[in-house]
């Protein structure tokens, strides 16, 4: 006949889905407690369980000796034959204990360690199960809210979705159906332990790969994402098969694939590009749906500045600088972007300023500008040798340029400081 014990480990192992050896393993170490509880540390006690009688038993273990220094830790060799007559002088005798005498504070001690080694065990399986999972999209059902948090039930565990992974335009009820993304699995020990997201950008790149059979074959590629969750996205593919088109392949017959996709995150627009290798190339497709005129690069700053025309400029930068936000995400490049008329006014200043330094004649002051030079003070700040690979002269030459510029710019110093000092000499005479 099954023992109320033997019942409590089948409950355990079949509700909580703990193999049975450790149910066991933990009631031996809870019922240690308890003796240490009561008895205190000074004594050898195991705890062992018994499947015949379906019970823990306990056992104090003492050496046999010939004359007792601790009592805690011996016993003399008269009173160990009397236990056990085939006992030997040295050996470690298992007296068993009687488990009635515990009482009611050891009993209650027995019950916290069961409880607390259940929750641990509890976690541990949890860890392992979904440890290599990070990255993965996971289905669940929300069961309830935690001070702004979403407690997820993924049938054999709960999982988090924080305040700061959700998207602020979407909502739930308790029993909603819910897809995210697995952030981090964590050895929390007040929470748990799986954290989801639905903002991360991982989200709609696996969304892609379980809609798309060429991303998930290989055959099609995100290359990079960039999300303002529950607004607007942009993906740029790219194809490693040339009669492949990446683009064609995410958008589906009719739509069908990214709508599917737009539909799980529940409305949020996705811009999809071509990748290209690139920058300038590269940019000019995310920054769609507007067109580029020009791109002017600058390396060492890591940006670029985007000319478009006029009546571009309103959907390069898009509604509150959404679309120029994502672009730059995408591309990992600062990007300015500016409208033709306003370039064009920008450049007729700068091709003046440059024009005035003495040296340079029509045809220089075009390369410079081109160049990406924009005053008259970076050609002073030029070396005579970038500046002689620019234009095609010796390096005296550039040298003689540089000289020039330098003279110019201490001159539209003192035209600055001059008119500043005519602008305030009014104001003087006036106090």
């Amino acid at each position: 006949m099954m023992s109320d014990l033997d019942k409590l480990v089948e409950t355990v192992q079949r509700e909580k889905n703990i193999p049975r050896d450790v149910v066991i393993e933990i009631l031996e170490s809870a019922m240690e407690a308890a003796a240490r509880k009561r008895y205190g540390m000074l004594k050898d006690i195991e705890a062992q369980y018994n499947e015949d009688l379906g019970e823990v038993e306990l056992f104090e273990f003492r050496t046999i000796v010939t004359e007792v220094e601790d009592e805690h830790l011996e016993i003399i060799e008269e009173e160990a034959r009397s236990l056990d007559p085939d006992c030997e002088l040295g050996d470690s005798l298992g007296i068993k204990m009687n488990v009635e005498e515990l009482g009611r504070i050891a009993a209650q001690t027995a019950k916290q360690v069961i409880i607390q080694k259940i929750r641990d065990a509890e976690r541990e399986l949890t860890f392992n199960e979904f440890k290599d999972r990070k990255g993965e999209l996971i289905p669940g059902i929300v069961r309830r809210f935690e001070k702004g948090n979403i407690i997820v039930d993924l049938n054999r565990a709960e999982a988090i979705l924080p305040r700061r992974e959700q998207v602020q335009t979407e909502t739930y009820r308790p029993g909603d159906r819910i897809l995210a993304y697995v952030l981090d699995i964590t050895r929390a020990t007040r929470q748990p332990q799986v954290v989801l997201s639905r903002t991360h950008p991982g989200l709609l790149m696996k969304l892609f790969e379980m809609e798309v059979p060429e991303i998930y074959e290989g055959i099609v590629r995100i290359e990079a994402c960039a999300r303002e969750p529950g607004h607007r996205a942009k993906i740029a593919v790219s194809s490693t098969d040339g009669d492949v088109d990446p683009v064609g392949a995410c958008v589906g017959l009719k739509g069908s694939r990214v709508q599917a996709v737009v539909a799980e995150l529940r409305g949020e627009a996705i811009d999809i590009i071509p990748w290209h290798p690139e920058p300038a190339r590269f940019i000019a497709y995310a920054i769609a749906p507007a067109q580029v005129a020009k791109v002017y690069i600058d390396e060492s700053a890591h940006g670029m500045e985007l000319v478009v025309p006029d009546d571009q400029l309103a959907k390069a930068i898009g509604r509150r600088g959404q679309n120029v936000r994502l672009a730059s995400q995408l591309s990992g490049w600062r990007i300015d972007i500016e409208s033709e008329s306003k370039h064009n006014a920008k450049l007729a200043t700068v091709k003046a300023e440059i024009a005035r330094v003495p040296a340079l004649d029509d045809e220089q002051v075009l390369l410079l500008v081109r160049a990406g030079f924009r005053s008259a003070q970076e050609v002073a700040d030029t070396d005579a040798s970038e500046l002689s690979g620019i234009l095609g002269i010796s390096l005296d030459a550039g040298q003689v340029i540089v000289d020039s510029a330098d003279e110019l710019v201490g001159k539209l110093i003192m035209e600055e400081a001059n008119r500043r000092s005519s602008d305030d000499e009014p104001a003087e005479e006036a106090n």
